[in-house]
């Protein structure tokens, strides 16, 4: 057994970005953006949050749309169930830690197959925590399961999902089959979560 594979099968609390984590990527970011009048490179949750009260209202509930459109196609990452199995199987506590919703989160693992595997109380969205890069929604998480960074691994393919795992003090796993890398915020980088089963056998 590797000292990267040592360190996983021993960790007992895993939080997982949903979408392009457990989700293959559907959204269309740029046209989220243009549909709600925000600019290419923007941060659409703190564009939005800056706006006055009524406009605010209406932009949440047209991004609510437009997500939930694309919830209903969400389609499972390669490998998705034989890791949650895996872990399930070793009795760890799952939770998702997204950007969406919590409403929008359990209808994507719905249509992935994965809702099983969740407790509902354990999908947290961005009304339930501070959204990513923050480490606050890992820490409510850990607070709510009783466990330690320590115990804790944070798995995601983009540098908000390594960031909050970084900040939090979790193992950060990089999922990602795209040349994208940010070394200094992962411990383990790994092209499907097929191979991250592996990691763990």
């Amino acid at each position: 057994m590797s000292s990267g594979s040592s360190l996983l099968v021993q960790r007992q609390a895993w939080i997982f970005d949903l979408d392009g984590t457990l989700t293959q990527p559907v959204h269309d970011f740029d046209h989220i953006r243009r549909e709600l009048g925000i600019a290419q490179n923007d941060d659409i949750l703190a564009t939005l949050a800056a706006l006055p009260e009524d406009e605010k209202q209406q932009r949440a509930a047209q991004l609510n749309d437009l997500e939930l459109y694309y919830a209903e196609q969400a389609r499972p990452a390669p490998g998705v169930l034989e890791l949650l199995e895996c872990l399930a199987e070793s009795s760890c506590q799952l939770g998702i830690l997204t950007r969406n919703t919590r409403e929008i989160a359990l209808s994507s693992l719905e249509a992935i197959g994965a809702l099983r595997y969740f407790d509902a109380s354990a999908v947290l969205g961005r009304d339930d925590a501070r959204p990513k890069p923050d480490a606050h929604g890992i820490q409510l998480l850990l607070e709510k399961w009783s466990c330690n960074p320590e115990q804790a691994v944070m798995v995601g393919d983009y540098c908000h999902d390594l960031a909050s795992g970084r900040a939090a003090g979790a193992f950060t796993v990089h999922v990602d089959d795209r040349d994208r890398h940010w070394p200094e915020l992962t411990d383990l980088r790994v092209e499907s979560l097929s191979e991250l089963a592996k990691w763990l056998r």
